[in-house]
């Protein structure tokens, strides 16, 4: 305030405010946070259409399109009320005005008193209108009413599109294209007199082009996770699924304590996550046996649950007829998470039809068809995708001019000036990688959507760009939006690769050894990337491979054979060196990740692979053709399914795969569900959680007493390196015990409205109540991926430690119940040094040793290092009677180890082709954060190789 007006500064100058001054900001974003400082000093609307709101406005659009006399109707008779309530009013002023400027006797004042007659008949007249029209009302109503179901359904399809847009910024659809769509549908849908199955028809019209539109513009990932929501809302919608039924899906047993459910039955089948999904799943009525069935009829459900295909086999205990689709999909759900997804392809089928399932083949003429001179054509660009070729091939076709131009630093001068060409004299804009140009996107907008000059009719605008947090949503809501994803596996892979090879490239020298060589190549491209989609068991890290990895490969092998004596052959050590660690290991940045890239490239490049009973695995040859047709023709008869074996996995890493991706899609599902809906069982979220508060308090254990433990620390050996290790230990598990108590208090005294829910307070209110692990708790504890396994975990590593503390270190230690592994390994190695005269701390390295063992043989300690019990062997099996790898069965992912002992020795192990040197992890997620330590296991093969392509590992812990 400067004397008596208000300033503002803008920029670097500062204005008067004058008075009557207003600023109105709009926002795109559907739910953005702003600063309380904000908040306070403006007025914040919100315009977003609520779900009953777009509901009574499409009824409006339906009624309009299908009865539209009866719109008319109820236009007119909203009118005539209006009007009649209107003359009402002005009757009354007007005797109101009579009364008070009357002079002398009322009785005496004939125009009073004919004021009085015509205000009467008319009230009499007026009234008996508004009975009518109210009669009429009703009737009109209940017709409208008719067509409710295609505006529920309607407003369904919109918001669920919304939702999307939480799954990835860039699936951004506009009301107004949505609006399109649904009138479209009434005017394509099939007509019919009888108005039951008129509604039918434009319900199954709408859904399906809705689906279809969408489902265009998503992501492989993300298209079974859109069809399969879409299925539960209208199911949910109808009632033919309780929210309760559609909680356990999308949580299972998340947020139970295993300890606090009944135990599960001894023989150790049964994995801790299935056992939780079934407790929960007892709470619906018709599966509340299930847990006593299980138990009593334990070989019938092994039987069926070892099936390949448990879903396509009768469910015991007579659920097979007992049980609708979503029903036996909850069941499975429980079960077999791998099988989950193929269940739920049977549950849409049903709920909505075939054509769900089945794959929209992208058609550009199509889209070009349907698009106009002020709609661009947007591709989501993936790794691997190109839709230039596409494109081009559309403009030859359609004998229209095509020009690309791609985006980057100084190139909005050329875009601008290629797209006024077009625009004034037709043809089409190709702008690629515009996550690149971002600053150019906004002009771009408005050149699109007020263009200074006539545009052609022939002009178009195509756009590709990848993901980017900061792309405009307005350009994405005027726009036809598209993904062009590649196809998946190692025939889809090795045919793209062949695609753009020449003949002359081919041809290019008349070594032998080229085309088997080029062929191996083009086979490690597409396995390397293919591992990916298993997770941890493929690589530990996933890395971007891409094609100027394989251009740089062939061109090394083409440069090395041209300089090649064929007197010597090939130099396998460069050939190997070169691809493994500078070509594609260049990107590799974990030494585990790069040992399986060096042993592929120890398996394949070698002299074998001319002859030609060389394999990649079975079905999977080298060629032996001379042209690129001929090739192509071969990869042609490539099997269209991989088993995990080609990538050197074991089959059950396909049960990995599955499991994994049921997971990605139940979580996502999760986390953009509306964070105000009530629990399944009609409680609120702020009840469950309350209630799940005060579960945990009541388990969590006391806090330690920090001079009892320095007593106890003090007795056993204050500077014994494992007691000081211990001292560490306890103060981590302390910080963590004060910080879920206060948390936990906090959220109780909040819920109940005597305090202030905080942010941090409302972020852990919503954490918890989807069963996962609040971050302000994870962050100074361990990963977990539900609350409930955290919790059980929380006892039992403190559990560990107190007996530790105040009854005597331990025969044997569980590994994972500690905070630093890596740190328990070194104080180990320093006890055992300083035990040794003259052994140097730095020199002295770990060695194993497996026993036979469980955890509860062990009466005593080893004369020297540690007993370790508790891993678990990812990725192959053991067998116990000669300690060592073997296959693990079909469908079991993990196995127990027996108690290790680790000890250390002053000298390097001298490297053994019989023994797997094998990283042990703390968590499933392998990273350098999680690496504990290396041990050696004995295996059966002739070389660790087929070990380390299986990606076999020990982790701490599984869930």
């Amino acid at each position: 305030k400067s004397g008596r007006t208000f300033k503002v500064k803008v920029g670097d100058k500062e204005l008067d405010v004058i008075d009557g001054f207003r600023l109105y900001v709009t926002t795109k974003l559907a739910n953005p946070a702003y600063t309380p400082e904000i908040s306070a000093r403006t007025s914040i609307i919100d315009f977003t259409v609520t779900m009953k709101g777009l509901e009574d406005q499409l009824l409006g659009i339906v009624i309009l399109t299908e009865k539209g006399e009866l719109e008319k109707e109820r236009t007119s008779l909203i009118e005539d009320v209006t009007a009649n309530k209107r003359k009402m009013d002005e009757l009354e002023e007007n005797l109101l005005y009579k009364l008070t400027s009357i002079q002398g006797s009322l009785v005496d004042d004939e125009s009073l008193i004919e004021v009085l007659n015509v205000t009467k008949i008319t009230s009499e007249e007026v009234k008996q209108k508004l009975i009518t029209a109210g009669e009429t009302e009703v009737k009109i109503n209940s017709a409208r009413e008719e067509f409710r179901p295609v505006a529920t359904r309607g407003s369904i399809l919109y918001f669920l599109i919304v939702e999307m847009s939480y799954v990835n910024v860039m699936y951004q659809t506009s009301i107004r294209q949505f609006l399109a769509l649904f009138d479209d549908s009434m005017e394509k849908s099939e007509k019919s007199p009888i108005t039951g199955k008129r509604i039918n028809n434009i319900i199954d019209y709408l859904t399906f082009a809705v689906w279809k539109y969408q489902i265009r513009g998503l992501y492989e990932e993300h298209k079974f996770l859109y069809t399969l929501l879409l299925t539960l809302k209208i199911s949910l919608q109808s009632n033919r699924i309780k929210p309760n039924e559609f909680n356990i899906f999308i949580k299972g047993g998340a947020a139970l304590d295993l300890k606090a459910c009944p135990p599960k039955p001894k023989n150790n089948w049964i994995s801790d996550m299935t056992w939780l999904n079934l407790v929960e799943l007892a709470k619906i009525p018709q599966f509340s046996e299930i847990l006593n069935q299980v138990s009593r009829n334990e070989k019938t459900w092994k039987h069926w649950y070892d099936k390949e295909a448990p879903e396509e086999t009768a469910i015991p205990e007579g659920y097979e007829n007992a049980l609708d689709c979503f029903k036996k999909l909850l069941l499975i759900r429980s079960w077999c998470p791998d099988r989950t997804l193929a269940q739920a392809r049977k549950y849409i089928v049903e709920a909505l039809g075939q054509k769900y399932v089945d794959g929209v083949i992208l058609d550009l003429q199509d889209m070009w068809a349907e698009s106009d001179v002020n709609t661009p054509l947007i591709c989501f660009l993936s790794m691997g995708s190109d839709p230039t070729g596409l494109i081009e091939g559309l403009a030859k076709k359609l004998k229209v001019d095509c020009r690309a131009i791609s985006m980057g630093q100084g190139q909005e001068i050329h875009a601008r000036r290629l797209l006024n060409q077009c625009m004034t004299q037709g043809g089409w804009v190709l702008l690629q990688n515009c996550h690149l140009g971002l600053n150019f996107m906004d002009e771009l907008l408005q050149t699109i959507t007020e263009p200074a000059v006539t545009v052609h009719d022939s002009f178009r605008l195509w756009v590709t760009t990848e993901v980017h947090p900061q792309f405009p949503i307005n350009l994405l809501q005027i726009g036809i939006k598209y993904t062009n994803d590649p196809p998946q596996g190692v025939k889809a892979g090795v045919k793209r690769t062949y695609s753009g090879v020449t003949q002359d490239q081919l041809d290019i020298t008349n070594m032998p050894q080229w085309k088997p060589m080029l062929y191996t190549v083009a086979m490690l491209h597409t396995v390397v990337q293919e591992r990916r989609k298993f997770g941890p068991l493929g690589w530990n890290i996933p890395y971007e491979f891409n094609q100027a990895d394989l251009t740089a490969s062939i061109q090394f092998i083409q440069n090395h054979l041209d300089d090649m004596d064929p007197r010597h052959g090939v130099n396998w050590s460069t050939v190997r060196y070169m691809i493994g660690e500078v070509q594609y290991g260049g990107r590799v940045t974990d030494d585990f990740d790069k040992r399986l890239l060096c042993t592929f490239c120890k398996e394949w490049f070698k002299d074998e692979m001319f002859l030609p009973s060389f394999k990649f695995y079975e079905k999977y040859e080298i060629p032996n053709c001379k042209s690129v047709q001929q090739h192509l023709e071969f990869i042609d008869k490539l099997p269209p399914v991989d088993t995990p074996e080609v990538f050197g996995l074991h089959t059950n890493a396909n049960i990995t795969c599955q499991s994994n991706t049921t997971k990605y899609i139940l979580d996502t599902i999760l986390n953009i569900q509306p964070k105000e809906s009530s629990g399944g069982l009609g409680e609120t979220r702020e009840s469950t959680v309350l209630r799940m508060a005060e579960d945990m308090l009541s388990k969590l254990p006391d806090d330690y007493v920090p001079h009892e433990v320095k007593e106890r620390i003090n007795e056993m050996g204050a500077l014994s390196s494992m007691n000081i290790f211990l001292k560490q230990e306890i103060d981590r598990m302390q910080r963590v015990l004060s910080n879920v108590r206060m948390t936990l208090t906090d959220l109780k005294l909040a819920i109940e409205g005597t305090i202030i829910m905080s942010e941090k307070l409302r972020e852990a209110l919503d954490f918890i109540y989807d069963a996962k692990v609040p971050p302000s708790w994870s962050k100074i504890s361990w990963d977990s991926s539900t609350i409930g396994f955290w919790f059980t975990d929380l006892l039992e590593r403190n559990a560990q430690f107190r007996q530790w503390c105040f009854h005597g270190r331990p025969n044997v230690f569980w590994m994972t119940g500690f905070f630093n592994p890596q740190g328990f390994l070194t104080a180990m190695r320093q006890e055992v040094t300083r035990a040794h005269k003259g052994w140097a701390l730095d020199q002295v390295v770990l060695n194993n040793e497996m026993t036979r063992y469980t955890k509860d043989d062990i009466t005593s300690p080893p004369p020297e290092g540690v007993y370790v019990h508790g891993l678990f062997l990812d990725g192959a099996g053991w067998d116990r009677r000669n300690s060592r790898l073997i296959e693990p069965p079909a469908k079991v992912l993990s196995t127990p180890l027996p108690v290790i002992r680790i000890y250390a020795e002053n000298q390097a192990v001298a490297y053994d082709p019989k023994m797997y040197k094998c990283p042990i992890y703390k968590k499933p997620r392998r990273t350098d954060l999680t690496f504990i330590a290396t041990v050696n296991l004995k295996h059966s093969s002739a070389n660790e190789n087929k070990w380390i392509m299986r990606g076999v590992a020990l982790l701490c812990d599984i869930k």
